[in-house]
């Protein structure tokens, strides 16, 4: 069960943010109502919520998944791989050391990592190699996870941008998949729901506290997870899948 939520406050310069969907730029004050809508959503999950001010030196801080990872025992601060999200990690540090006193630990150079290309399923993080992490980055973070008595394994991805962004744990052994993970030899000991390729974004949802946060819009796929005994949200994120953002993107869960 999650205890705490991280989330940021999206600045106006996020329609600035790297993209590569062609779906033209965010309108920020569209932006802003669903983002406090996701907020709500999570609200109704039984967790604290720490909600950070918008920042605008970082288009895309509002993702505060990629610079952090929290897991059990420790806190790992990332590496991004984009140049221009590096410095997110010193705005969100001092937080995260507050949740984490004495138990905070650095991916370094010539590492990059962005935590939204790692998944945990129960005390093993699958660490996806992309254009964003890089092997150096994967090693530095499984080194530190073995050392908080913790495991973690290198899942090479082929077309995404993140490893999430094909894929959700919804804990129970239950994992949505698209695309290139349905037949990954890494994943075939879970219960696989198999995410239409015409509704792939939609693989990016969130499990909080047996309640499951997804994009609107996507009936298949909601579907699929109400019958599996989920309790069900959806939140409109139009306007963060035209900077490559998704539900996940959007809060740190611990």
């Amino acid at each position: 069960m999650f205890k705490h939520i991280i989330a940021r406050t999206p600045c106006r310069a996020l329609v600035d943010g790297l993209s590569s969907s062609h779906l033209g730029k965010p309108i920020y004050e569209k932006a802003l109502e669903q983002h406090n809508a996701y907020i709500r959503a999570l609200q109704t999950c039984e967790v604290d919520i720490t909600l950070l001010p918008a920042d605008e030196r970082f288009p895309d801080s509002v993702f505060v998944e990629d610079p952090v990872l929290c897991t059990p025992h420790c806190a790992i601060i990332t590496r991004p791989g984009a140049e221009t999200r590096r410095e997110e990690t010193e705005i969100i540090v001092e937080t995260i050391e507050r949740f984490y006193p004495g138990k905070v630990e650095r991916i370094t150079a010539p590492g990059t990592v962005e935590a939204g290309d790692i998944m945990m399923v129960g005390s093993h993080f699958y660490i996806g190699q992309s254009a964003r992490t890089n092997a150096e980055g994967a090693r530095q973070m499984i080194a530190i996870l073995e050392r908080h008595g913790m495991t973690g394994s290198v899942v090479k991805l082929e077309k995404v941008l993140h490893l999430k962004t094909g894929l959700a744990y919804l804990e129970h052994n239950n994992l949505l998949a698209c695309g290139e993970f349905i037949t990954k030899p890494e994943f075939q000991s879970f219960n696989i729901i198999e995410i239409p390729e015409e509704e792939s974004y939609a693989a990016n949802c969130i499990w909080v506290n047996e309640r499951v946060i997804m994009p609107s819009g996507y009936p298949v796929t909601r579907d699929k997870i109400a019958k599996l005994g989920y309790q069900v949200i959806e939140v409109d994120t139009s306007e963060y899948r035209k900077v490559d953002g998704g539900v996940s993107c959007m809060s740190l869960r611990f």
